[in-house]
């Protein structure tokens, strides 16, 4: 049964709390009460901050990763590799690689995987703008750092053919990382050493 709530603000609280992902209702009206129990001014800054996110933050017009101004820190680097680009499926993995310390090039977010079973397809990501950035001819190297699951090599073989007439060089992770992993659960050191021994990505094709 539905939870009977005496109070319209609190139960429009709890619905408006269980639309964030991972959060029911009863998840939703502990926090909504616990919210209650704290310090006006607590909540109110919460507030703020999640204003603030909604209006102040967008999205880099270069590589896509979220960013305060019209370029990311990242992209607006002098002392990033700018000739080096890795591809990743999501803002979280850029973070994830951020963190391993060993790259130092630009990233390319595409913000999200093709998947047909869920309606994505190449259309729906940023792969078009890759190719278009590809194509000014002032990047050296494309690295595939997309998760080791089906969607992400189907993803991959797909810019692989859109990038092939391209003389850019085409590489990708090494598979230290477990058939089926996603980078964002890959621990820094195993990600790092993927990074560092990444390999033509034509090579995938190759058998014994």
């Amino acid at each position: 049964m539905d939870q009977e709530f005496t109070s319209q603000v609190l139960e429009t609280a709890v619905t408006e709390l269980s639309r964030l992902p991972g959060i029911g209702r009863k998840t939703a009206l502990r926090l909504a009460l616990h919210m209650l129990r704290r310090d006006e001014r607590e909540v109110t800054a919460l507030g703020e901050a999640i204003i603030r996110l909604r209006r102040e933050i967008s999205y880099c017009r270069e590589c896509h990763n979220i960013s305060e101004n019209e370029l990311c820190p990242i992209c607006a680097s002098p002392l990033r590799d700018h000739r080096t680009v890795c591809v990743v499926e999501n803002v979280k993995d850029v973070m994830s690689i951020e963190n391993t310390g060993q790259y130092k090039g630009v990233y390319h977010v595409l913000g999200g995987l093709i998947s047909p079973i869920d309606g994505i397809g190449p259309d729906s990501l940023e792969i078009g703008s890759l190719v278009e950035r590809v194509g000014r001819g002032d990047i050296d190297e494309v690295i595939l750092a997309l998760s080791p699951t089906m969607e992400g090599d189907t993803t991959n073989f797909y810019i692989f053919r859109k990038l092939s007439p391209s003389d850019v060089k085409l590489t990708q992770l090494a598979r230290g990382m477990s058939i089926g992993n996603e980078i964002e659960y890959t621990d820094e050191v195993t990600l790092g050493r993927s990074l560092l021994n990444r390999v033509p990505f034509a090579d995938s094709f190759k058998t014994n």
